[in-house]
């Protein structure tokens, strides 16, 4: 009976998460599926000749920003847009998704000008400096390009510094700019001298450039104020301008991906998760685990972070947990199901040391939820299946025979010696007694002195 209530238990458990585990793989799926249709929003046909552009990059590049620009970038070049105009402010991003921005600018057929409305900070001066003009604020700046790693720290790898130095060369040299400027952009070891400016930077220090000193150094082509200067400057008459901004859902990706709504949704689907296999029935923290986890990964997916080995792997992991739950392997799946789920969840991450902060403060903040909900609710948990926690006790109405309390004092004649236990009449019943080591022979009155339990013991009367 209780090999059959055990297996019974865990049968109900482990078909209750293959549901959760198909419901979070249809829920990603389904969104996913439904991205490109819904994302497809093309721009009625205009004018060409007169058609501008304008196309925000104000976040942190990634490539989140760079599916952005690409679909910015093939929808101009199918209306036959005249011009494009970057209107950039930002602090920069990666390095990866930088450059393919570039080569995304240079090889458009569209006239492209970056107008700095900020700051085109490190990634976002390599942006603007691939762009065919810059057009600055006035109190922008351009600038600052060095390598940075994943805690705000110059990379010092000559190789990566290498790299990218020459990449900020190239650009520069494409538009007929300076290249060592753009060098000390990067490399916080040379000197550059800019006398247009009488300025130097010396060693330790990277070339930064005002809006003035940019359009005097020849890294800005003009400053203006508005986008409507900009577009006078680039000699376009009577624009029509189209402001192409995020979908829906590229904009509801952003919000996602943020640290703190990342970190909350990981909360959500690991203590739902866990809650609706530990504590079964509710449905609920089940359903929220699930919408957790799934608009984690939807969110980095429309950004361009995940993939769908991404999701395999954390759903492999979440598998992989269920059965050493239920059919224990000595920590070996529960390890490598661990494993896959960190796994499945940094690689989806744009920032792998970010994602793995969140996550371990999801898991932190999960195991105290967790634990008050099971001690709120421990009477439901899935252990109840396999331990037994009735008690046989008279409070719950369990009596494994009559009791003799009631015999106290009364009197009756033995029917057998007591040796010391045998048999005793006592109020016309035949009683099983005991005494106290004496011994007693037959046809002797005696009286209950005591009950302990099932032990009535007597002794004989003076």
């Amino acid at each position: 009976m209780q090999a059959w209530f055990v297996k019974r238990g865990a049968g109900r458990g482990l078909i209750a998460m293959i549901k959760l585990i198909a419901a979070l793989l249809l829920l990603t799926v389904s969104l996913a599926g439904a991205i490109p249709a819904l994302a497809a929003d093309k721009t009625p046909g205009t004018s060409g000749g007169r058609l501008v552009y304008i196309v925000p990059v104000q976040q942190t590049i990634e490539s989140g920003l760079e599916s952005f620009l690409k679909r910015a970038f093939a929808d101009a070049e199918e209306a036959n847009a005249r011009l494009i105009v970057l209107d950039i402010d930002t602090l920069g991003g990666r390095l990866d998704a930088a450059e393919n921005i570039g080569k995304l600018i240079r090889q458009s057929k569209v006239e492209t000008i970056a107008f700095v409305q900020g700051r085109a900070v490190s990634a976002g001066s390599y942006i603007a400096l691939n762009a065919t003009k810059i057009v600055m604020q006035p109190g922008s700046s351009i600038g600052s390009a060095a390598v940075v790693d994943g805690n705000g720290d110059h990379v010092k790898d000559s190789k990566i510094v290498s790299h990218w130095s020459s990449e900020m060369r190239a650009a520069a040299e494409l538009r007929g700019r300076n290249p060592a400027i753009a060098e000390g952009m990067v490399d916080e070891n040379l000197e550059v001298v800019m006398t247009k400016i009488k300025r130097t930077v010396g060693k330790g220090e990277l070339v930064s450039l005002t809006a003035e000193e940019a359009l005097a150094v020849g890294y800005a082509d003009k400053v203006a104020s508005t986008v409507d200067e900009v577009i006078a400057f680039a000699g376009v008459k009577d624009p029509i301008l189209l402001q192409f901004e995020p979908t829906f859902y590229e904009k509801l990706a952003r919000f996602l991906v943020h640290p703190v709504v990342m970190t909350l949704l990981l909360l959500i689907g690991i203590a739902g998760v866990a809650i609706e296999l530990f504590v079964p029935g509710f449905g609920v923290p089940g359903i929220l685990g699930i919408a957790g986890f799934g608009l984690y990964f939807f969110g980095h997916y429309i950004a361009g972070f995940a993939g769908g080995e991404d999701v395999t792997l954390f759903v492999i992991g979440i598998v992989l947990l269920i059965i050493e739950i239920f059919l224990p392997t000595f920590g070996i799946l529960g390890i490598l199901g661990i494993i896959s789920i960190i796994t499945g969840v940094v690689m989806a991450a744009f920032d792998s040391g970010n994602a793995l902060l969140s996550l371990g403060i999801a898991v932190v903040l999960s195991i105290i939820v967790i634990a008050v909900f099971i001690r709120v609710f421990k009477h439901r948990g899935i252990w109840n299946k396999f331990i037994l926690k009735e008690q046989l006790t008279s409070e719950e109405g369990f009596i494994s025979q009559a009791s003799k309390e009631h015999l106290v004092g009364h009197e009756g004649v033995t029917v057998t010696p007591l040796r010391p236990a045998g048999t005793a009449e006592i109020n016309g019943e035949r009683i099983d007694v005991v005494t106290d080591g004496e011994f007693i022979p037959v046809q002797t009155r005696v009286r209950v002195e005591k009950v302990e339990g099932t032990r009535v013991v007597v002794r004989t009367l003076e």
